[in-house]
């Protein structure tokens, strides 16, 4: 079992940065993919960063590529999200996930909204 909470949203102006946090509890930790998933509202939840077991690699989605960056530090069990540039569009809640197939864990989200 993986208990993920994530912090670190608010209101910001558009063009501000903020950075997300997500703390995990459970075992093997550093064994998971992690990932951050977005939902706007009226729409689905869509992919925006994930980062693999080592670290080594990450991807992101078209729409925050250059703008956001995805990163862990095992030895805290923490995943972050570093937005910067931020659009009106990126207004959401923000949700951490944890992978470890065939398991997978959700956080309960942080709102990030973007002024115009």
């Amino acid at each position: 079992q993986v208990q993920l909470v994530e912090s670190g949203g608010g209101l910001v102006q558009a063009g501000g940065s903020l950075r997300l946090s997500c703390a995990a509890s459970g075992h093997s930790f550093s064994r998971y993919i992690m990932g951050w998933f977005r939902q706007a509202p009226g729409k689905e939840r869509e992919f925006v960063a994930v980062i693999s077991s080592s670290g080594d690699t990450t991807e992101y989605a078209y729409s925050v590529k250059g703008r956001i960056t995805i990163s862990r530090d095992d030895a805290k069990n923490m995943v972050y999200l570093q937005m910067n540039s931020l659009k009106y569009e990126d207004t959401a809640v923000y949700y951490c996930n944890a992978r470890l197939m065939p398991d997978e864990y959700w956080g309960q989200g942080t709102q990030v909204t973007v002024s115009s």
